[in-house]
């Protein structure tokens, strides 16, 4: 489906049952804030989203088993709380007092239901809106005009994440809203945005999107996030490889960490994908700075971001069809010229016994990487 043409404007709001994505608190007195000093959001997000593999076809017993499985895989351990529930789960019309309804048919139980289901398991529940009149599967309600309702509603269901996007809004502006990229506004109302269209389950979607986001890379700081949308991981249309070019720049990147697939049948690559603690430990490092770009040769390219504790994390990434040597410099990374490092292999998870002077180069794959985390040693050694 064409979903999302407006979807550069979407904003993702993480908030504490109370929080929407403008700032009200539904409290017995309403106050709106600024999101950016909620406390939420210090490291990206992570969870799982219905839309990349369910879109539509989506009901409350799907929620309940991905739930169920994040905690039985051992995801939820690594992080992953939050389980959100995209497009297409309210009725196509308000009820006459101009509330959201849940579709009957598919969460006959209601939302609340499911946020207490999701909190008794550790975990969080995330749901969907959108700035318009109508979302952007055109099958349920947008928010525009019933903003404030639409937050104490979902404040009274216990909703954890608002992810809001900005379908069918009569050609307003954001904010009225000015600028057409959030990532340069959106710091004071949400804790993440949307910085690219909609991905697709290809290589080609899936490194376009992270070109378009890391253009944004100095706005990203704990507290806000930049994102390049959900994950692709594991519902078929890459190679093992390229999956992990994908987990690789979403976690480098500091991006929000939503799994996209079926997390009921995670196949034993999806989910040492998906459960690389290392590299997960790089997105949700507490300097929370987003890598870069910092060398383009071509087809292959160094990406860098500094991490906690005066480390490095480096992807060389082979966009070519063939085996390319793709070497790092210290004076493109960041590091201090004749600097010894010590260098781990991120997916092999082994230390290297060689020590690294001025340079790191690696042979890599066709649409493959290498990621290092790189951390300098005392000069003795």
């Amino acid at each position: 489906m064409d979903k999302r043409m407006s979807s550069l404007v979407m904003i993702a709001v993480l908030m504490l049952c109370t929080r929407c994505w403008i700032g009200v608190e539904a409290r017995a007195i309403v106050e709106r804030r600024n999101l950016l000093a909620n406390g939420l959001g210090m490291t990206p997000p992570m969870g799982w989203n219905t839309w990349n593999h369910f879109f539509c076809d989506i009901n409350e017993t799907v929620i309940r088993e991905s739930a169920d499985a994040l905690v039985s895989t051992g995801l939820a351990k690594l992080g992953y709380r939050y389980v959100n529930i995209d497009d297409c789960w309210a009725e196509h019309d308000r009820d006459s007092k101009g509330y959201l309804v849940p579709r009957k048919s598919t969460f006959p139980s209601g939302i609340k239901a499911l946020a207490d289901y999701a909190h008794g398991k550790g975990l969080k529940l995330g749901i969907y809106s959108d700035a318009g009149s109508r979302t952007c599967s055109q099958r349920m309600p947008g928010s525009l005009g019933h903003e404030q309702k639409d937050a104490e509603t979902f404040a009274s269901w216990g909703i954890d994440y608002l992810k809001y996007d900005n379908c069918n809004n009569g050609d307003l502006k954001p904010m009225k809203r000015g600028d057409m990229h959030p990532a340069l506004w959106a710091d004071k109302l949400g804790n993440s945005w949307r910085t690219t269209m909609d991905i697709n389950d290809s290589w080609e979607s899936m490194v376009s999107r992270a070109d378009q986001n890391e253009v944004y890379a100095e706005h990203a700081r704990p507290g806000g996030w930049n994102d390049p949308d959900m994950l692709e991981v594991g519902n078929g249309g890459m190679s093992n490889d390229e999956y992990i070019v994908h987990f690789s720049l979403w976690a480098a990147s500091k991006a929000p960490l939503l799994i996209g697939c079926d997390v009921r049948s995670l196949s034993k690559e999806t989910l040492a994908i998906l459960g690389n603690e290392e590299v997960i430990a790089v997105n949700q490092d507490p300097l929370g700075v987003q890598a870069k770009k910092v060398r383009m040769e071509g087809d292959h390219e160094v990406w860098a971001g500094p991490l906690s504790g005066y480390r490095t994390v480096i992807v060389l990434l082979n966009r070519s069809p063939e085996f390319r040597i793709i070497t790092a410099q210290w004076d493109d990374i960041g590091i201090p010229p004749n600097t010894i490092v010590e260098a781990r292999d991120l997916w092999k998870h082994t230390t290297m016994d060689k020590r690294f002077v001025n340079k790191l180069k690696a042979n890599v794959r066709p649409h493959a990487c290498k990621m290092f985390l790189l951390t300098p040693l005392p000069l003795s050694e």
